[in-house]
């Protein structure tokens, strides 16, 4: 199998915090895009996400008119799976952690394909070598983890599963590329390189908490003054969601041999339970 020599149209599964990131960068970045979710009214709260962004971008003056333009004539939307993804050269996932979910989509994905299209999961910590599993063609899969808010964050993890093709690789990179970001490359291992070492941190900050340590204000000052961080790691456990730290957290226990870093604290457990999930919810660490 060989990747496709240019990627030029770009599908994304999922509208929702991640995929209409993603689907705002490509886009921008000049490529034909379609974003899809399951129901028309998904898309379209995706879709305006895309739009206040790029409207903020214009009142800052980081994006002009033109290119607020351009990125809104080069995207659309679809609520049908198949006009979504046909034709596509990448067709990137970013729905919910779950292992048999991220499968069987793409397992629906690969009917409307060429064998060359790239099949990118947005997981930030399963294995994209099982997700890969049972696949057709499953050394097109590869993992393109991204970072919220996708429009600013620059950093792009790709990970390169036990199947995936050398020239996928490659292609994914100068996609990466192209869409403004600085990519690493990682093997696949549970929690690939971010999140592995960002949870560590974020999961002891809530304990800290929980031990009454100091107030949550507190814990994210000292990191961002004292150790030179943009945002500390409660304040970026909201902005991620508790609910999706906590299953990253179970997943990791479960499959790491130092599984006991992982484990998820109770408090952190009794905010999900309480629907305290961060910024989404309008509630965690902080309020929204």
């Amino acid at each position: 199998m060989t990747a496709s020599a240019s990627i030029s149209t770009v599908a994304v599964i999922g509208a929702g915090t991640m995929g209409h990131g993603i689907a705002q960068v490509a886009a921008a970045a000049g490529y034909e895009t379609r974003l899809f979710d399951v129901r028309a009214d998904l898309v379209e709260a995706g879709l305006s996400k895309i739009r206040a962004n790029l409207d903020g971008g214009v009142a800052k003056g980081k994006v002009t008119e033109a290119q607020r333009t351009a990125t809104l004539a080069a995207l659309r939307g679809e609520s049908e799976l198949a006009a979504a993804v046909t034709g596509a050269d990448i067709v990137v996932e970013a729905v919910p952690e779950k292992l048999a979910l991220k499968q069987e989509l793409f397992t629906k994905v690969a009917a409307h394909v060429a064998s060359t299209a790239v099949l990118a999961t947005n997981t930030s910590s399963l294995s994209v070598t099982a997700i890969a599993s049972g696949l057709p063609h499953p050394e097109r899969v590869i993992g393109t983890h991204f970072f919220n808010p996708v429009h600013v964050m620059k950093l792009l993890e790709i990970v390169v599963g036990q199947q995936t093709a050398p020239e996928v690789l490659a292609a994914v990179q100068a996609w990466g590329a192209k869409l403004g970001k600085d990519c690493i490359v990682v093997r696949d291992s549970p929690g690939f390189a971010t999140s592995r070492l960002g949870l560590v941190i974020g999961l002891e900050a809530i304990r800290m908490v929980e031990e009454n340590v100091a107030s949550a204000e507190d814990i994210d000052k000292a990191m961002c003054l004292g150790y030179g961080f943009p945002m500390g790691p409660l304040k970026l456990t909201d902005l991620v969601g508790l609910d999706v730290r906590l299953n990253i957290a179970e997943y990791l226990a479960a499959n790491l041999q130092q599984g006991d870093h992982f484990r998820p604290p109770a408090l952190l457990r009794e905010m999900v339970a309480a629907g305290k999930l961060g910024k989404k919810s309008g509630q965690g660490f902080y309020k929204w």
